[in-house]
């Protein structure tokens, strides 16, 4: 298998209980920006019944609808969900997602056999779904052998954020931000890669899971 390199852990979601806390990155790092590296937010939440977790990873942000009738993900860049379920803060299992260039395909959950800034593909294939187009009417979706649901393609950027405020919040000109504020982001896409995920298979430890995404590219 051909080892991967880390070149961004751009958002972070840590999952506590049924509880989530997030961050975004919307072409803040200058290395991955206008890349389809460029994490732009890592969701994480219930299933539509307790026996299922959701990740969601959102790439390639700020894409006008012009741009996101061509846009793709790269063949070679692996998307990776980290999931530690022991709060070592070390992965203890992934979910890898590489795209063939027809489908986007699925790796895992499984131990992987090396952490932190190097990866490599884990075992089988356990699920693989055609990347939905921009104009399709009903998103494509497909179930793994595991069990795990799994999307891949572009959506509307769910991010909400007033950005012109915080701007003039930190050029003292404004105190506070506006209720309801302005969202930056309305009208703009990202591409998405959604996992429905069994709990069995996440072996959480008292119900907790700490969870974050990278992008790494083939070397």
């Amino acid at each position: 298998m051909k080892k991967t390199k880390i070149l961004v852990a751009a958002a972070i979601a840590i999952v506590i209980g049924g509880g989530i806390l997030w961050a975004a990155d919307h072409i803040d790092a200058p290395a991955v920006t206008g890349q389809a590296t460029d994490i732009t937010d890592v969701y994480a939440f219930k299933g539509a019944n307790a026996s299922s977790r959701v990740f969601v990873i959102n790439t390639q942000g700020l894409l006008s609808p012009a741009a996101t009738s061509t846009a793709k993900f790269d063949a070679g860049t692996l998307i990776q969900l980290n999931i530690d379920n022991n709060n070592d803060n070390v992965e203890d299992l992934v979910i890898q997602a590489i795209y063939d260039g027809t489908n986007m395909k699925f790796y895992g959950p499984a131990k992987p056999a090396a952490t932190g800034l190097k990866s490599q593909l884990e075992g089988a294939v356990t699920a693989s779904v055609a990347v939905t187009p921009y104009t399709a009417a009903v998103p494509v979706t497909a179930t793994g052998t595991n069990g795990m649901q799994v999307f891949a393609g572009p959506r509307d950027d769910p991010f909400f954020f007033d950005l012109n405020q915080f701007k003039k919040i930190i050029a003292g000109t404004a105190s506070s931000f506006n209720n309801p504020g302005t969202d930056a982001f309305a009208g703009t896409n990202v591409l998405s890669v959604v996992m429905e995920v069994p709990v069995s298979l996440l072996n959480a430890s008292g119900g907790k899971i700490n969870v974050w995404a990278t992008t790494k590219k083939k070397i």
